[in-house]
């Protein structure tokens, strides 16, 4: 792909801007990912969690004793969990709710290995963490979202170096999964079909973009994809809730998540990352039959500027179906 060209998501309807043009080549993008310091475990607030003055941990596995993960709550949490529902207020043109809800984290026990140097067996434990801890909070009708999402590097946002996941329970539905499940519900509208399995079906065909497969599971470069190297993990199977999902259906997953993952560091430069889970909300389940839960990674290897701020269109400089072959 030589030109620039306009793309719009099928989902949330946006326009983005794929213009490799401006990258020259995406290997001399990678050259400038900045390389990630590695810190002594020997200070680490997350080796002794009850001597750091953590609380006692909400869920630990396998047991207190000789423990792979615990689920703590944040000493710092962006919200608090209160015993009642906050109140929406007004002050003059302006909405506004008590800062209520929940924020966990989810810390794995070696120092040094983040998510793509688990086991098998630990990455899956991460991820039956995630489900469990969102089920014990799914009765909860303060709550109406659970974002569950993992920062790898300080470029990615990361205060501390020991590998952790987090998860913020929230009043709202976030903006962001609030476009996805409307741009999902008309596109199910118009066409009787989810768009996330249809997306599937696509790459599937095209086999341009696909960077990690097995039976259950899928990883591609978007072909709309809003930065440089994003991929997308969608379970083949239509779910629409993370929680309710079966065991044979998330090992596939995280099978997935890790291989594609492990493409980021080897042939990237290793650099920084998020990854998130999009899924459906916690309330009126029923209305949301029509998503499809799935997981996006997104490597820091540039940043939004001016443009992208001032007008919410991204430019991504590396074309999708470059980025897979890259990654591959």
């Amino acid at each position: 792909m030589k030109n620039s060209e306009l793309r719009q998501d099928p989902v949330s309807g946006d326009w983005i801007v794929i213009a490799p043009g401006r990258a020259k080549r995406p290997k001399q993008l990678l050259a400038k990912v900045p390389k990630r310091e590695k810190i002594s475990a020997r200070n680490c607030p997350f080796e002794d969690l009850k001597k750091s003055g953590n609380k006692p941990p909400v869920l630990t596995y396998p047991n207190k004793h000789q423990w792979a993960l615990q689920v703590v709550e944040n000493k710092y949490p962006a919200l608090v969990h209160k015993a009642v529902c906050g109140k929406l207020s007004r002050r003059g043109p302006y909405s506004v709710l008590p800062g209520n809800g929940r924020h966990d984290l989810i810390i794995t026990h070696d120092h040094d290995k983040n998510f793509v140097h688990l086991s098998s067996e630990q990455a899956n434990l991460v991820f039956q963490a995630f489900r469990d801890r969102s089920l014990m909070l799914s009765n909860d009708q303060c709550l109406a979202y659970i974002s569950t999402f993992h920062n790898w590097g300080p470029f990615a946002g990361a205060s501390v170096y020991h590998p952790h996941y987090q998860l913020i329970a929230l009043p709202v539905v976030p903006p962001d999964v609030n476009h996805s499940l409307q741009g999902s519900a008309r596109f199910y509208r118009e066409h009787k079909k989810c768009v996330h399995c249809m997306m599937i079906e696509s790459e599937q065909k095209d086999k341009k973009r696909v960077i990690v497969e097995n039976e259950g599971a899928i990883a591609f470069t978007p072909f709309v994809s809003r930065s440089p190297f994003e991929i997308r993990v969608f379970p083949k199977k239509h779910l629409p809730y993370f929680e309710n999902t079966y065991d044979s259906d998330m090992v596939s997953v995280v099978d997935v998540l890790r291989r594609a993952l492990a493409k980021v560091e080897k042939n990237l430069h290793d650099p920084d990352y998020n990854f998130f889970i999009h899924t459906a909300p916690m309330q009126n389940k029923e209305n949301y039959r029509h998503y499809h839960w799935h997981i996006e990674i997104t490597p820091k290897v540039t940043i939004k500027a001016g443009f992208e701020l001032g007008t919410g269109m991204d430019v991504n400089v590396v074309d999708p179906d470059e980025a897979a072959k890259i990654l591959r």
